[in-house]
């Protein structure tokens, strides 16, 4: 059995609307991310992938596993948070719509829900589950190494849960996830405690400077 696991948290590739959290595919800039994440991470062992059930999730991890050729399991628990309301809308709507709701959150005091969705709690719930099931196969298996294709909200969570930061402070995890940074988790089999040892790695992409978001116009 391995003594540690890691576990790649992914960030999708960009997709094709600015739209809150529409379930839509990879635009070109997200398919040619994926591809420079696919040649990257090649080498690396990967014995499994994951991701999401949303079609940007699943579509990066569908890229990358032409370089890696391993099995893709798609897990629900992994989806973004339920932005609720929010949902559909354009960034100018909601900064006048819920000015009020943006302003609570980002003094990071309460893990407030979002109107009508989910809060940090409630999303690290679930997508915990994911990962602790990843994780059990993975120990099962005697592999090495997994990537999970998630997202943005997703990867904070999970950062702040196996911490035991409170949710209200998830938001600190880096001013913005590129699209498919690798954030990586060590699972130590022995203390049976998860480490963080990388976050938002996007070296891939420095080399191709249309890929990164503050190029997005």
């Amino acid at each position: 059995m391995k003594k540690n696991i890691g576990i790649y948290l992914i960030r999708h590739g960009r997709q094709s609307s600015r739209l809150c959290n529409v379930n839509v595919p990879l635009d070109e800039a997200g398919i040619r991310q994926s591809e420079l994440l696919g040649k990257r991470v090649q080498n690396m062992n990967i014995g499994a992938v994951y991701s999401s059930d949303l079609t940007r999730a699943v579509e990066t991890a569908s890229i990358v596993n032409q370089y890696t050729k391993v099995s893709h399991h798609i897990y629900t628990e992994l989806r973004e948070i339920d932005f609720g309301d929010l949902t559909g809308l354009e960034d100018s709507v909601i900064k006048e719509k819920y000015a009020d709701f943006l302003k609570e959150r980002d003094k990071y005091e309460k893990d407030i829900p979002f109107p009508g969705g989910e809060n940090g709690k409630q999303l690290f719930a679930r997508a915990f589950a994911a990962i602790e099931d990843i994780v059990d196969k993975a120990v099962k298996n005697d592999i090495e190494n997994v990537l999970v294709v998630t997202h943005g909200g997703t990867i904070r969570s999970l950062l702040a849960g196996v911490i035991g930061l409170p949710q209200e402070k998830r938001l600190l995890f880096a001013k913005c996830f590129e699209n498919t940074s690798i954030t990586r988790l060590n699972y130590n089999t022995e203390s049976q405690r998860y480490y963080i040892e990388q976050i938002n790695d996007y070296s891939h992409l420095e080399n191709e400077e249309w890929l990164l978001r503050k190029n997005l116009k």
